[in-house]
């Protein structure tokens, strides 16, 4: 069970990121679209998860991607869709410094492990 809420429609992410923040200098700013963060590069000691968008019901999660207008995973301005991939397998962090919220979720290839990040922008969140 997770100690942090699980947020299952657009409405209830919004509401936790339309919270202002301020400007930040830190790693994460060049995560508009899908990066990769890895562990050192990630700033753990600002990051605090607040959320999730895991459906605890849900054993293993699609991997269908919703791109209505044409965009890609990587696209910064791709919508944030909780019922698709990678959303449907992310957390939320706030970061304590600016307040900014990042999503964060684990990409596991055949051999290799890849954390990804992608700033939360409110105006792309999607049903």
């Amino acid at each position: 069970m997770s100690s942090v809420p699980f947020l299952n429609t657009p409405e209830a992410l919004r509401q936790l990121a339309s919270q202002p923040h301020t400007s930040c200098q830190c790693s994460l700013q060049h995560c508009a679209g899908w990066e990769s963060v890895n562990d050192t590069a990630w700033p753990a000691q600002q990051m605090t998860r607040v959320a999730t968008l895991r459906d605890p019901d849900a054993y293993e999660p699609t991997f269908e991607e919703q791109h209505p207008n044409g965009t890609r995973y990587e696209s910064a301005d791709a919508p944030v869709a909780l019922k698709f991939f990678p959303y449907n397998r992310c957390d939320v962090h706030a970061c304590s410094k600016c307040q900014q919220h990042v999503l964060r979720y684990t990409e596991f290839g055949g051999y290799y492990v890849d954390h990804r990040a992608r700033r939360l922008n409110t105006e792309l969140i999607t049903d």
